[in-house]
């Protein structure tokens, strides 16, 4: 599935929404919203936890606390340690020269983004009886490496910013993270799969970029904007243009039973490229 959403009137993009139907086979509700100097988007979600990426300009984060009259099962007794909150402000200048930051909250949490500046910010939630404390994942907790340095004459090399997955936040069923796509290469290569969802979100830094994403054996033409939605078992490789890098925020959703722990099924037919 790959989609061209556009911004509403409110400056709300709907990527994918369970409620609505909006790709909802991968249980998810993602979002990106537009938010002028001054606005405030609140959050409170009894049944999903959520995460709110800064994508571009200033914004003030306000976790407000766990709400302990919400009942849901993995909740620690002691519910006086449930209170943790914070206040933080977070400036993204550019995701292609910026380290993201990120707001996560537990279900029953309120979060409040407020714009300190014109700002882009994308919202994911999704359903989680846990509680772990309301975290915000700043710059310097961002794992970034290299991929495919040196492979394949360097045509698939793209930088990897992993903000959280299974290894540093196992409570969560969300996994989130950035890739920078150098130009005129591949990345997600070689083609391969994995049974969990995944949502891809993309960004170039000039109108006019453009790439190739390849859903299985269909090619769909990647925008400034674009949506990639792919069901567990589809293979998903893409290629950006040369003279223009691309970026990706991509969104996976774990398995009841079944997280994402990096996993990678490559097709059968390229198995002879990871030799």
């Amino acid at each position: 599935m790959f989609d061209y959403p556009g911004f509403d009137k409110n400056g709300v993009k709907v990527l994918t929404s369970e409620k609505d139907g909006i790709n909802s086979d991968m249980l998810m509700n993602i979002s990106v919203r537009k938010l002028k100097a001054g606005a405030r988007e609140v959050i409170y979600c009894p049944d999903k936890e959520t995460a709110v990426l800064l994508l571009g300009g200033s914004v003030r984060f306000v976790a407000a606390g766990f709400d302990k009259t919400a009942s849901r099962s993995g909740v620690n007794s002691d519910l006086s340690k449930a209170a943790a909150s914070f206040d933080e402000t977070a400036s993204r200048g550019n995701v292609f020269t910026d380290l993201p930051t990120t707001a996560h909250i537990p279900a029953g949490c309120e979060l409040t983004a407020e714009a300190v500046t014109d700002a882009e910010i994308l919202i994911a939630s999704t359903k989680n009886e846990i509680y772990f404390p309301p975290k915000v994942y700043r710059k310097g907790d961002v794992l970034c490496t290299v991929s495919c340095d040196g492979l394949w004459e360097n045509t698939a090399v793209r930088d990897v910013n992993t903000i959280f997955d299974y290894d540093n936040a196992p409570h969560s069923n969300l996994v989130i993270g950035e890739v920078l796509a150098r130009q005129g290469r591949w990345w997600s290569y070689v083609p391969h799969s994995h049974p969990q969802p995944e949502v891809y979100y993309y960004k170039f830094d000039r109108k006019e970029g453009f790439g190739a994403c390849f859903i299985d054996d269909e090619a769909h033409t990647v925008k400034d904007g674009s949506v990639g939605c792919f069901p567990g078992g589809k293979t998903h490789v893409q290629v950006t243009a040369p003279g223009y890098p691309m970026y990706c925020c991509w969104i996976i959703r774990h398995l009841p039973g079944d997280p994402w722990r990096k996993t990678r099924t490559v097709h059968p037919d390229f198995k002879w490229l990871e030799k």
